[in-house]
């Protein structure tokens, strides 16, 4: 079960990291973060705010070793009041909606892997699953877009079919939360990002997915270490213009990242305005113009990195 469980949880804690921002014509007068201003901690002040709230760039699954928090950051996490996630942690450690929420991500009428892909394209799925020691019978029926982000999330090698030294930035940032009795929230729901699945064909999520696996081996280091170095330099401008060359799935992008930022907009000006607020997104969704930090700065809000 505890096997199981760390599956489900990969997958929805992974799901915001996959997509890139699309390249976009630059603006006359830009919001977007700057080069200068990289950083993972953004400090969130000004329009009708009593309070100053955070807003930190995570990215879901490190080594062990990689692993850092700054003492800004847990200062940051020491004032808030309420700590709040892509979705509200708390509510993934329930097993019986985990288990509600996993029914859902198989494919309908009765479709499986192999009546999507040629039979190359299978085996060098199988072959990869082989390797994670995730056998892929047990996934067969499963949507391909749960596959990609199984796939993606041991591309740094001791992942879920590793030697377990991989570590959770959402886990760590809730257990900090647990251990100061601080409420938590989420600005969207699991059910909310299962649902977006069913937008995109099965075949589009099919081709991702061996798009990720052949993707994993294209450069020597890797394109996960490759992240990683950059997300230890605090470097979100250098993060997204490596996920903006990636093919990524083209037309999905706005649905799967762009709307998801928007929406969280009004959520997070209603948790600031209430209480002091820290919140924990994939660093993925901090920048472009399409981010987190310059939308908040187009409603009005003041946003300042601190490193």
């Amino acid at each position: 079960m505890k096997y199981f469980t760390s599956l489900f949880f990969a997958f929805i804690i992974g799901f915001g990291g996959l997509f890139a921002q699309p390249t976009e014509a630059p603006a006359i007068k830009s919001t977007a973060p700057t080069a200068e201003e990289n950083a993972l901690l953004w400090r969130i002040s000004g329009k009708d705010l009593a309070t100053t709230s955070y807003l930190y760039g995570t990215i879901h699954m490190i080594g062990k070793a990689d692993f850092f928090l700054t003492d800004s950051t847990r200062s940051a996490i020491d004032r808030a009041k309420l700590v709040t996630f892509e979705i509200n942690m708390e509510d993934m450690m329930n097993l019986p909606a985990q288990m509600g929420l996993m029914m859902k991500s198989f494919m309908a009428d009765g479709k499986s892997l192999s009546d999507l892909l040629s039979k190359e394209d299978y085996a060098l799925v199988k072959a990869h699953f082989d390797n994670q020691g995730l056998p892929l019978f047990l996934f067969e029926r499963m949507k391909p877009m749960f596959l990609t982000v199984l796939a993606d999330a041991d591309m740094g090698g001791g992942g879920l079919g590793g030697d377990g030294d991989m570590v959770s930035y959402e886990m760590k940032i809730m257990e900090i939360a647990e251990q100061q009795k601080k409420k938590m929230g989420g600005l969207e729901t699991a059910e909310y990002q299962m649902s977006m699945f069913d937008s995109i064909p099965y075949e589009a999520q099919a081709k991702m997915l061996v798009e990720t696996i052949k993707s994993s081996g294209s450069t020597e280091d890797g394109q996960f270490d490759q992240m990683v170095e950059l997300y230890k330099n605090q470097d979100i401008v250098g993060m997204g213009t490596m996920m903006g060359e990636d093919e990524g799935i083209g037309e999905y992008e706005d649905l799967l990242l762009n709307t998801r930022n928007r929406n969280w907009i009004p959520i997070m000006g209603e948790m600031m305005l209430a209480q002091p607020s820290f919140f924990a997104v994939g660093a993925g969704h901090l920048g472009g113009d399409q981010g987190v930090v310059s939308l908040l700065r187009k409603a009005g809000y003041t946003v300042e990195p601190v490193r």
